[in-house]
């Protein structure tokens, strides 16, 4: 896979897909920026080269051909013209392929910037539509793609857009090149002792990346609401905990498969339970043995913490994706918490998945001291699985 650093750009119109997908609270401020940050390095590259750059994002999930002001990308413009800290503007289009769009991409002059608005606001991004990204692929002489957070995802933007543009033309953004690279880096020859740490809600959207990681690493340690259904195959009572009773046997076939390759494996020994699923309910510490029937599991107790700890203390690579608990409840964001500081203290290399994953190590204010920090978790749980991404084999 070739990247920026391998095309002739100087003075070219480059349209660079990124991942603007950033979260917002109520009143449409960007609560967390790292996204936009994490594109900033290609972006200035291109700048530096007297380029005429194009850059495309999606933002959650607007009704297609429907403008909706809360899902535009103005805030981001500004956001990232304040990163950027250069003097000219950046240019906002109002369309994505329309009259708008085409006019201001005609006037840019090397060095401009221009972001297109939503892709998605137009139904051929989703549909993967040729002739859509035929449009995209005429803004520019060149493609890049460095939106690792969606090249899971075979829409027009990252897939069929790439059909236009030949091999020495299109490319891998910087950041989408480190997000590869350290993931099969990791993957296939990681400094032992290698643990994952897996979280999260359900077993079903991380079984294939178990599946594979068991094969992989020395330790995995288990944590989230995917741990009852694991607890659950293993005689305990959960009570109302989360359980997927259709994966028992498979939670069971994963401890034994570990077993067989010698992995070892780690499940929580307390939890913290509440008979609702509220802030304000009571609260318990229990060992897993003694959850009663009724109440639900919402996060790893202070025994499993210290466990965890002790897991972590030989590690070389620490893989984490998921959290331990409810983290976004104060009450049962503990676990998470100290899993991440727990984490960030190892002198391991520590890779941390994008999504929630992320979220709690910002929260923690751990960021700083993770090796790592993905920018896509549904993309970086594919890598994990073994699944061959859209966005990167379109590139090779």
């Amino acid at each position: 896979m070739k990247t920026l650093k391998d095309l002739e750009v100087d003075g070219k119109r480059v349209f660079i897909r990124c991942d603007f997908n950033v979260p917002k609270d109520e009143f449409g401020n960007i609560t967390d920026d790292r996204r936009i940050r994490s594109a900033l390095q290609t972006i200035r590259y291109c700048i530096d080269r007297d380029c005429k750059i194009i850059l495309a994002s999606h933002y959650e999930r607007p009704e297609p051909g429907k403008y909706e002001e809360k899902f535009s990308l103005i805030p981001v413009a500004k956001r990232l013209h304040s990163l950027l800290k250069i003097k000219r503007d950046i240019f906002m289009a109002e369309d994505v392929i329309g009259s708008d769009a085409q006019a201001k991409a005609e006037a840019l002059g090397a060095g401009d910037v221009l972001l297109l608005e939503n892709l998605r606001y137009e139904a051929g991004e989703t549909a993967n539509d040729e002739s859509f990204a035929k449009q995209l692929a005429d803004f520019a002489d060149i493609y890049i793609n460095d939106a690792f957070g969606a090249c899971h995802r075979k829409h027009a933007s990252i897939y069929a857009i790439t059909k236009f543009f030949d091999a020495e033309h299109k490319a891998a953004g910087f950041l989408m090149a480190k997000e590869v690279n350290f993931f099969s880096k990791v993957l296939q020859n990681p400094v032992r002792p290698f643990v994952a740490v897996v979280g999260g809600s359900k077993v079903s959207g991380k079984l294939q990346a178990l599946t594979n990681l068991i094969t992989k690493v020395d330790k995995v340690i288990i944590g989230g609401g995917m741990a009852f259904t694991f607890l659950k195959a293993q005689g305990h009572e959960v009570g109302n905990s989360l359980v997927e009773d259709d994966l028992l046997e498979e939670a069971n076939n994963i401890v034994k498969k570990a077993k067989a390759l010698g992995v070892k494996f780690y499940l929580p020994v307390d939890v913290v339970a509440a008979a609702e699923f509220s802030e304000n309910t009571t609260v318990k510490f229990l060992p897993v043995q003694e959850i009663p029937k009724g109440w639900m599991g919402l996060d790893i107790g202070p025994a499993s913490s210290r466990l965890f700890r002790e897991a972590l203390n030989d590690a070389q690579t620490i893989m984490w994706n998921g959290p331990m608990g409810v983290y976004e409840m104060d009450r049962y964001s503990k676990g998470s918490m100290a899993m991440s500081n727990n984490i960030a203290q190892t002198h391991a290399t520590t890779i941390v998945g994008g999504g929630d994953t992320a979220d709690v190590v910002q929260r923690a204010g751990d960021a700083e001291e993770m090796t790592f920090i993905s920018t896509g978790g549904g993309a970086s749980l594919k890598l994990i699985e073994g699944d061959l991404l859209p966005g990167i084999e379109a590139l090779k």
